[in-house]
């Protein structure tokens, strides 16, 4: 689905599917409420509080900084992340896991017990089925492995959406948003009213300023990779060169670490590695 997401590379093209465009969109508070609402049926919620849009949590100055699509919280003290995925990867159960620990250290002051951490919710939108059993909703809680009667009750639950389901019970309305996600039309009264909302968010030129400015800075990053890239590459051609050469002269495998140290800066840790490679 990583072909997908290249696609929608063009401010005109953008839709519902693109993580910039959902964020804008579900500054909506109206929008944001109904569409967890057809999300969990089963909750009441009454309203939304604050939606922050591309929100960033970063609670160290070397911390890995978790960027959120859409984080609520529904007036009774429960918090949701709603997250767009329009590259399904087997990494995005792993990045719940993270997205829920910093969400927490957000949650709970310093000297304050536990129990003051709100109910919560991870919620990934995702176009492609990531666990291959064609459900269209996959919930996750904390269970007993030995009885799966027995729940820890923590408060914290994941949601994978799966655009591309075909089985299991959702209501029609949950099942039309789906279909939108992944590009079907639909006459739903909620889903002509996301589709307004996508159409209005791309007459933003501030929204299209800024969607630019990443894009373009999405690309410098990537051209950066790849120059550091050939140059890592260049770099460990030399040094199996100079292995290769020095093994051609008979050198000994402690002369070749004594130069090979000294010539290209590395450990004896780092020269084993790489003569052990070269074998």
């Amino acid at each position: 689905m990583e072909n997908v997401e290249k696609k929608q590379t063009k401010w005109e093209d953008l839709g519902i599917s693109n993580d910039f465009l959902f964020g804008k969109v579900m500054q909506d508070a109206e929008l944001c409420k109904e569409l967890l609402q057809r999300i969990l049926p089963d909750m009441d919620i009454d309203h939304v509080e604050y939606p922050e849009l591309q929100k960033t949590i970063k609670e160290d100055f070397d911390a890995k900084g978790v960027r959120l699509d859409a984080y609520v919280n529904d007036g009774e003290g429960t918090v949701y992340d709603i997250e767009m995925q329009a590259a399904t990867s087997n990494l995005l159960p792993r990045r719940t896991r993270y997205y829920q620990s910093m969400i927490d250290l957000q949650l709970v002051d310093k000297g304050r017990d536990y129990d003051t951490l709100n109910n919560s919710y991870i919620i990934f939108i995702c176009l492609s089925d990531l666990f291959g059993k064609d459900l269209y909703v996959y919930t996750f809680e904390n269970t007993c492995k030995e009885d799966s009667t027995v729940i820890l009750n923590d408060g914290a639950k994941k949601i994978f959406l799966n655009a591309d389901g075909k089985r299991g019970a959702i209501s029609k309305e949950l099942k039309a948003f789906l279909d939108y996600v992944a590009g079907k039309s639909s006459e739903d009264i909620f889903v002509r009213k996301l589709d307004s909302a996508v159409k209005e968010a791309k007459k933003n030129r501030e929204w299209r300023h800024e969607y630019m400015t990443l894009l373009m800075r999405d690309r410098e990053n990537q051209k950066i990779g790849e120059e550091i890239g050939k140059e890592i590459g260049k770099e460990i051609g030399r040094i199996f060169g100079a292995i290769s050469m020095g093994k051609d002269l008979g050198l000994s495998d402690e002369e070749l670490i004594t130069r090979l140290r000294l010539k290209f800066d590395l450990t004896e840790e780092q020269v084993r590695t790489y003569l052990k490679e070269a074998e």
